[in-house]
């Protein structure tokens, strides 16, 4: 489902809302990934800060998760399967592994980009629809406009620390 065409009905949004919950499972699968897979002397050697990035991508993800699960469940559409959605999102935005990058950071970079890139198409969808939704526009907007701001400062925070270290 490409998010540069308007969302036309509660169904659509719905599902589009799903992309939104398992991408952010993505991302705290791949933080969480990050963590687990440093021996012990590299997390002995993990700083605060890659530490405390890493927790914190974890739990904002379970935070937005939550956030769009209201969202999903005032609007009362028809669910679509999670096979489904977990599918789309693989094809859409899975194509990169953990090992891809060089790095937690330029991975971690990579995940809050992504997050915010599709809050922001999904925004720009719903924004450019003339569709009435079974949840109001303006709580829904505001919902998703907060989690977009959130991911945008994620992006920042891992960026400041990519450039202390350079």
């Amino acid at each position: 489902m490409s998010l540069a065409t308007r969302v036309g009905s509660d169904r659509q949004l719905a599902r589009l809302l799903q992309i939104g919950i398992v991408l952010e499972e993505v991302v705290e699968a791949r933080a969480y990934h990050h963590h687990q897979s440093l021996s012990a002397e590299e997390q002995t050697e993990l700083d605060d800060d890659i530490e405390h990035l890493l927790e914190h991508a974890a739990e904002e993800s379970a935070e937005h998760r939550q956030r769009l699960e209201e969202l999903i469940d005032d609007l009362e559409a028809e669910s679509v399967a999670f096979e489904e959605i977990e599918a789309l999102v693989d094809g859409q935005y899975g194509q990169t592994k953990p090992e891809d990058f060089d790095g937690i950071l330029y991975d971690q970079l990579h995940s809050e980009e992504t997050a915010y890139k599709f809050y922001d198409d999904l925004i720009g969808a719903i924004e450019g629809s003339d569709a009435e939704f079974g949840i109001d526009r303006d709580s829904l907007l505001e919902t998703l406009r907060g989690i977009r701001t959130e991911e945008e400062e994620g992006v920042r925070e891992v960026t400041e620390i990519m450039e202390e270290r350079e």
